[in-house]
């Protein structure tokens, strides 16, 4: 069953609940309104007969009772007030009405058409009006004894007796039509709820949708059409989307690591597969030759080696958003770490430092990372500066970031080359570049960590007179005791 019907079932049966609770409550409510008016003409009834009775001197006898009903204006007192304002309702039950008249012994001794003759005679000392059930059906009997207005004897009894006739028509066509509407508003919330579901799910069916087709594809770059409804729905479709950027991502630089290590690895796997070759067919006799096989070899075994761990790192900086995520470092104590390390390793050059930070700045980096940025940023420094061998270093800050500095006076890049220096295995000048060790592969990995972490890397360059890399980092506003929580 689709999620559609299921929505319009349930908006059906919700509005079948709730107008069948209200039909309840206004039917109950109209339905006592009715009863009490009944009573009220029942009892109207039995005082105006009592009263005519009572004038009467004479014995109660069927024909003087008789002469006096009619003569009596009680009846048509009720009938005109019911074309009157007071009581449509009253109206329809004039002709319900019976009137019995008893003697004081309790004998029959005057009864109008339709009475019921078989109901039976209970004498009563004061006026009562009661509700009473027979054969499934309710009916309003009044009685009330006579007395003589001059004499105050008792002279008999009256009942008065309502079938409520008028009262089971109107509560039947009452519940009739309410029926009739409850079905009407079942089937029109059923109807009203499905339309709703059409417009409200239809994010969901081109999520379903994306979903099939990505299935049959991964490579598919149909996303989910942008929504601007401003609801949970249209949020669930903007991450779904981003869900699926990331993992088309994932796909790319998986597929692009194949690519570039299958690319990268030719070299080295042909260069000892030549030596190899060789000195199976004749070099191996040869010590200078073996030697010189063999030293070759064992260089471009560990360039692959360095190129495959340089490929890892490249690799796992493009996820640090997942694995990373809550990493906090203390940036000027890892800057002058580097620093330290740098001056002790290349005593040849001459490293400087600018910290102008006036206290502990945390920056949302995994320690080991900014780390390893600084040390592929300094190294290239110290690679590329071979007549001017100074390195600066510099530490400032702005209301959200951190900016680090690393200047060298070296070769420096052109502007051509500027924009391509972070790409995977370029190299400005490859043969230099391969004799000095490296896999082009430094400053691509220093942007993948750099742009995990929601930071920046520009660079500032000009061919002969050094460059200068700035890293911009967003700091956290906190204390820096919160790095031992």
């Amino acid at each position: 069953m689709s999620l559609k019907v299921k929505w319009a079932l349930g908006t059906a049966l919700g509005a079948l609940l709730i107008f069948a609770l209200l039909t309840f409550v206004l039917f109950q409510s109209f339905t006592s309104d009715l009863l009490k008016r009944e009573q009220s003409s029942v009892n109207r009834s039995l005082v105006s007969v009592e009263k005519r009775l009572a004038s009467s001197d004479s014995k109660l006898t069927n024909k003087h009772v008789q002469q006096l009903i009619r003569a009596s204006d009680g009846l048509a007192d009720r009938t005109e007030k019911s074309n009157t304002t007071e009581g449509v309702i009253n109206g329809l039950s004039v002709s319900d009405l019976s009137i019995t008249v008893y003697d004081p012994s309790g004998q029959q001794i005057f009864t109008t058409a339709g009475s019921n003759k078989s109901r039976t005679f209970q004498k009563t000392s004061k006026k009562t009006v009661s509700l009473v059930k027979t054969n499934s059906r309710k009916s309003i009997v009044g009685r009330i004894p006579v007395y003589q207005n001059k004499t105050n004897k008792l002279t008999g009894y009256i009942q008065v007796t309502s079938s409520l006739r008028g009262y089971y028509q109107v509560a039947d066509r009452l519940l009739m039509i309410s029926m009739l509407v409850l079905v009407l508003v079942v089937i029109a919330s059923g109807l009203l709820g499905y339309v709703l579901s059409y417009f409200l799910l239809r994010p969901i069916d081109e999520i379903h949708d994306t979903v099939s087709r990505i299935r049959d594809d991964p490579t598919d770059n149909h996303r989910v059409p942008k929504m601007h409804r401003n609801d949970e729905l249209s949020d669930l479709g903007n991450m779904f989307n981003e869900m699926l950027d990331r993992m088309q991502r994932y796909i790319e630089q998986q597929s692009q690591f194949v690519e570039d290590v299958s690319h990268e690895l030719r070299t080295p796997v042909a260069i000892i597969q030549g030596h190899m070759e060789m000195l199976n067919r004749w070099g191996k006799d040869d010590p200078k030759i073996l030697s010189e096989s063999l030293d070759a070899s064992l260089k471009e075994t560990k360039r692959m080696q360095d190129l495959v761990q340089e490929m890892l790192d490249l690799s796992r900086a493009e996820q640090v958003e997942i694995n990373f995520r809550d990493e906090k470092t203390d940036v000027g104590e890892v800057v002058h770490q580097v620093y330290n390390n740098f001056k002790m390793i290349h005593p040849d050059f001459v490293f400087t430092i600018d910290d102008d930070l006036k206290e502990p700045t945390i920056a949302k980096i995994y320690r080991d990372h900014l780390e390893q940025i600084l040390i592929i940023l300094c190294d290239n420094a110290v690679k590329y500066s071979t007549t001017r061998k100074e390195i600066h270093l510099s530490l400032s800050r702005t209301l959200n970031n951190v900016e680090i500095g690393v200047q060298d006076f070296g070769e420096g890049i052109s502007q051509d080359n500027m924009d391509k220096v972070f790409n995977r295995f370029y190299r400005v000048d490859k043969a230099r570049s391969r004799k000095k060790g490296g896999n082009g592969l430094g400053l691509s990995i220093a942007k993948r960590l750099i742009e995990g972490y929601h930071g920046d890397i520009a660079l500032e360059s000009s061919a002969g007179y050094g460059s200068l890399f700035k890293v911009t980092l967003p700091v956290i506003k906190e204390d820096v005791q919160s790095l031992d929580d």
